[in-house]
């Protein structure tokens, strides 16, 4: 596992220098070939990630519930999990709140955009239509969320059945060894997907910062960094302190241990695409149990998103700041709770956070045609976000295993 970690860290490096390399030289005549088979090796990684996610999520549910045993454990794990992840998505987004009100990006610019992308979003939802939506989209027919890779319904099934193998008779007890079985298959193919992994890591590296646009920063650069210092003091002081306080695991060991996983987040803008990496981490590397973190990471990879919840809550405080409008604290409150709620219900894909940015910005009235300013940089900032929501699963691991 340490070669592991360290080929990742010398991919990610060698993919981040390359891509900036053939940015600043684009017409050499190994271009196209050489960027199309690196578009390739990619894109299998990420194939290879999400063939494996919906069954890893499946059955390690399952397992993880099933051996939860006795009631009491189960319900201190269930209390602890749900609790930290509420408490650091509230820390993250009123830190978000706070320094957007400090540094107010926006205040002053005149960007004449409105009209050029008025079309950007046709179909938008009220925040009670979006609500009762997502409640009723947890329970639905859960071969058809299998076949299609919706996740929460997927986990809503096998919380059930993990609950019902929690039963005494002897058949309960063979239906349980037979998903643990399969769960072990899963893990072997996860393994195997972890030997090629600083091939992909390198490849979709080289990608993002060959393709990514350096005239965003000219007009954006103030915005930008503010959301990236926000999401680098949540990932590097504040999550990490957590952390500290309940296992005495350092951000040195942390960063160590779980570097596979956090650059996998990095690379692939994907917390779900991770979740592979992230048990594989916690189970190898942090010694979590296995009933732990068989519950904590798929459900965290789902719902706990730290990154995206201050995203959203930044971004639209920039762009009420740039239509001049000043958001009153009620306001403000409305965004923080419609933020964490939205976040929640962003699948745990590349650039999620704007499927749901649009009600974000419906709900405080504000203009539906920012999302055109929003867009062009969200790739960028997207991987930062997701390395936050990872980080935050993983230590949400750590934490519960550790109170356990």
């Amino acid at each position: 596992m340490k070669n592991t970690n360290r080929n990742i860290l010398f991919a990610a490096l060698l993919g981040l220098l390359l891509g900036i390399l053939i940015k600043n030289f684009p017409d050499s005549s190994f271009y196209g070939p050489f960027m199309a088979l690196i578009e390739l090796l990619g894109q299998l990684f990420i194939k290879a990630l999400k063939m494996i996610l919906v069954p890893l999520v499946f059955f390690s549910i399952v397992v993880g519930i099933s051996n939860l045993g006795n009631a009491k454990k189960a319900d201190r794990i269930w209390k602890l999990t749900l609790s930290y992840y509420f408490l650091t998505m509230a820390i993250a987004v009123i830190l978000a709140l706070f320094v957007m009100n400090f540094v107010k990006p926006g205040v002053g610019i005149n960007l004449d955009l409105w009209e050029l992308e008025n079309d950007i979003v046709s179909q938008t939802m009220s925040f009670g239509d979006f609500f009762t939506q997502f409640i009723l989209s947890l329970f639905v027919n859960p071969f058809a969320s299998l076949a299609s890779g919706n996740i929460l319904p997927i986990i809503i099934f096998a919380i059930f059945i993990g609950i019902a193998f929690n039963g005494a008779s002897k058949k309960m007890a063979m239906g349980r060894e037979l998903f643990e079985s399969f769960y072990e298959v899963m893990l072997k193919i996860v393994e195997w997907i972890m030997i090629v992994a600083p091939i992909g890591i390198f490849a979709l590296l080289l990608k993002l910062v060959e393709s990514q646009s350096l005239e965003l920063f000219n007009k954006m650069g103030i915005f930008i960094g503010t959301v990236i210092g926000i999401i680098l003091i949540h990932g590097l002081i504040i999550l990490p302190l957590i952390n500290y306080f309940f296992t005495r695991i350092n951000l040195k060991e942390l960063w160590t241990k779980g570097r596979p996983a956090l650059i996998t987040a990095f690379a692939t803008s994907s917390s779900s695409a991770t979740l592979a990496m992230t048990l594989n981490v916690a189970n190898k590397d942090f010694k979590v149990k296995k009933t732990v973190s068989n519950f904590v990471l798929p459900l965290g990879a789902t719902i706990n998103m730290d990154g995206t919840a201050l995203y959203e809550a930044a971004a639209a405080l920039f762009i009420a700041n740039l239509v001049g409008l000043d958001l009153t604290v009620s306001q403000q409150m409305i965004l923080f709770f419609v933020a964490m709620v939205a976040s929640i219900g962003a699948p745990g894909i590349p650039s999620a956070g704007m499927v749901t940015m649009a009600m974000v910005l419906q709900v405080l009235g504000l203009p539906l045609e920012a999302l055109a300013i929003l867009l062009p940089m969200d790739r960028l900032l997207d991987t930062f976000r997701t390395t936050v929501n990872v980080e935050g699963d993983l230590i949400g691991s750590l934490i519960v295993n550790k109170l356990t």
